[in-house]
């Protein structure tokens, strides 16, 4: 069976933002699964240049339409080679193939009588090379998308029967329900079609820069107007209208697009497959925008996020895995560099790279790196059951383009490897001679990382390959049919050692977004208060004052339990020898269970500022330390009286 999954093409007016990013990791990530499972799968991508928005940027930039075109395709390009992006084809609407393509489009929607010439009088946004009528615009004059101004247009176009074919879309996004990805938006889609459509212009007369009628039409007045020449990307890719060998990938299974062009391929696109006597896409799945930090990102405020320079920063693997975990797909997502730095040193330097450390370290102690499953169904079938129940349910999640309740439930596995340290204690029953029982947890937590690793693969290709080597397996299809699909364990290995996947990040690598304007310059006062800060921050010193303003004391644990839907929060409350007890909510689930921290004493940060976590408040904050061999919590060497001050 084929699989067929596109990004939308790019508009080559300016260079690629983190929406852009996003659409293609997403994008790419589907395809490797599909491929991961096993299916013949193509990909593309590419730039969309035509239309008078390219023909005024190149202008405005002083360069030839093609000179300009091809410098901001070659920045896309270059960019997704840098990310390793998994595409087949790289298309771009300059292409001669895909011009070819597109002129066979027209001619055969033409012969079937869906393109018709008349006169269009009407409202012209170029922003978003779309017609709009008086009754849609803002104030009867600006765009309803964008909000800049139109311009009023009558000229000589073509058109296509677009009214003809409302029947046919409602009746199929009836009968498919999943054609619109999530089914929350295609109520927007259907109201839309359901207030009537109106015939589409679908030629221009009024610039050059496009692709021509095809000869047969005999008039070299008109080129074919953007939405129509950019839509037939994914068909003239595989070769319509010229070689048609790859036409066997049609229809696609998933099409990514962004929420602000879903109308155009949830109604036009398919009108224009029907028109062509194609079959229509089994999904067009649309996702949301990307805000900073709260705020609509833009050029004025200086708050654009380059994807190129967050990669530079963080990685780029980093990055996909925060994109497609931060954000249910479909909704609107916000990007924080602290939310950013927070997922990689809690799930993916803690949950993860230390899960991997701490059985690297402990096979190398106790069976010089060898790492046999022999037993691991004897000691660990709740566990095997648990993790098998998670891989389970992964596919339908990726289904359904829901990355993050894909990776959120992809998690528990590793949760599951913590918690059977912990519990277990290899480190434990080596001192009391349980060999056997010690290696089947290392082994069991072996197995999770690699069944974790084969799944997270379309996600973090380049980290899951440095795990399967580690642990003397390859990703691949052969290996998903066998640890994933037939629930097999790792044969005998040497486990590899493997420098630290995720270092813990302690500080922002990138600049903030600005709160004031880029216009806005700084006074001296404020030059100088930002030296103060970087030096301070380049030495990373604190004075004697900042300490002491840390009230650290030791505390009794007097009650304790378990917070439930948490895999890592307990609820403490804390004897600090005050009128009441603290209540401190921390993440320590993993390494200590409720009851035996009952009636021990702990050392706890006091004066920390109340903070709300799955809804409940935290008044304090234990102190702890963490290396390969787990957590401990810092306690006093003796029995110290509740609220004594530790400095």
């Amino acid at each position: 069976m084929n699989k067929y999954i596109t990004t939308p093409i790019y508009y080559v007016n300016g260079e690629a933002h983190i929406g852009h990013a996003y659409t293609t990791f997403m994008a790419d990530t589907m395809a490797r699964y599909e491929k991961l499972k096993g299916y013949d799968t193509y990909f593309l991508t590419g730039t969309d240049e035509h239309g008078q928005k390219i023909e005024e940027s190149a202008k405005n930039n002083n360069k030839p339409t093609q000179e300009f075109a091809n410098e901001i395709s070659a920045s896309f390009k270059n960019l997704w080679d840098e990310f390793d992006i998994d595409y087949d084809k790289f298309i771009r609407t300059t292409d001669a193939d895909h011009k070819v393509g597109v002129q066979k489009a027209f001619e055969v929607m033409h012969s079937n009588g869906d393109i018709y010439k008349d006169f269009y009088e009407g409202h012209y946004c170029v922003s978003c090379e779309t017609f709009f009528p008086e009754t849609q615009l803002i104030d009867g004059e600006f765009c309803p998308d964008c909000g800049r101004a139109t311009s009023t247009v009558k000229e000589e176009s073509y058109f296509f029967k677009l009214s003809k074919y409302e029947d046919a879309l409602l009746k199929h996004y009836e009968e498919n329900p999943d054609f619109i990805l999530p089914r929350s938006r295609a109520n927007e889609v259907i109201n839309f079609v359901k207030g009537g459509l109106r015939d589409l212009s679908v030629t221009r007369t009024s610039f050059t820069w496009g692709v021509q009628l095809p000869e047969s039409m005999n008039d070299k007045n008109h080129v074919m107007y953007v939405w129509l020449d950019a839509l037939m990307n994914y068909i003239t890719a595989l070769g319509y209208g010229n070689d048609e060998e790859n036409m066997k990938y049609w229809p696609a299974s998933t099409q990514v697009v962004g929420k602000d062009i879903l109308r155009f391929h949830a109604i036009y696109w398919p009108a224009f497959l029907m028109s062509l006597d194609l079959p229509l896409p089994e999904h067009i799945a649309a996702h949301g925008w990307w805000t900073r930090d709260g705020e609509k990102m833009s050029k004025s405020k200086g708050n654009v996020i380059s994807p190129k320079e967050v990669s530079d920063a963080y990685g780029v693997e980093n990055l996909r895995y925060f994109m497609l975990r931060e954000v249910p797909f479909g909704q609107d997502g916000d990007f924080s560099q602290r939310a950013f730095v927070d997922r990689i040193n809690s799930e993916l330097s803690n949950d993860l790279g230390n899960l991997l450390n701490r059985i690297i370290g402990m096979s190398g102690k106790y069976s010089d790196f060898e790492i046999d499953s022999v037993d691991v169904e004897k000691y660990h079938s709740k566990e095997l059951d648990a993790m098998n129940i998670a891989l389970d349910n992964l596919d339908a999640f990726m289904q359904n383009m829901q990355t993050h309740r894909y990776l959120e439930e992809l998690w528990k596995l590793f949760a599951i490897g913590n918690k059977a340290i912990e519990e277990h204690a290899p480190w434990v029953k080596m001192k009391e001679d349980r060999k056997d029982e010690a290696l089947a947890t290392v082994a069991l937590v072996a197995n999770i990382l690699a069944k974790a690793s084969i799944m997270l693969s379309p996600v973090m290709p380049k980290t899951t390959a440095t795990i399967s080597d580690a642990l003397s397996f390859e990703i691949d299809n052969n290996s998903y049919k066998e640890l994933i699909l037939g629930k097999k364990l790792l044969k005998l290995f040497n486990i590899k050692k493997v420098p630290p996947l995720f270092p813990r990040i302690e500080e922002i690598l990138m600049p903030e977004a600005p709160k004031a304007m880029p216009d806005d310059k700084p006074n001296d006062k404020m030059k100088e208060d930002m030296k103060v800060k970087e030096q301070a921050q380049d030495d990373n010193l604190i004075e004697i004052g900042q300490f002491f303003q840390t009230s650290l004391k030791v505390g009794t644990i007097v009650e304790a339990q378990e917070v439930k839907k948490s895999k890592k929060l307990l609820k403490l409350q804390v004897d600090l020898g005050e009128e009441t007890n603290k209540q401190v909510v921390a993440g320590i689930k993993e390494f200590y269970s409720a009851e035996s921290l009952v009636g021990t004493q702990v050392c706890v940060v006091a004066n920390l500022k109340p903070a709300k976590l799955m809804g409940m408040v935290s008044e304090g904050m234990l102190l702890a330390a963490k290396d390969e061999d787990g957590l401990c919590l810092v306690r006093p060497e003796k029995p110290k009286k509740a609220g004594t001050t530790i400095g």
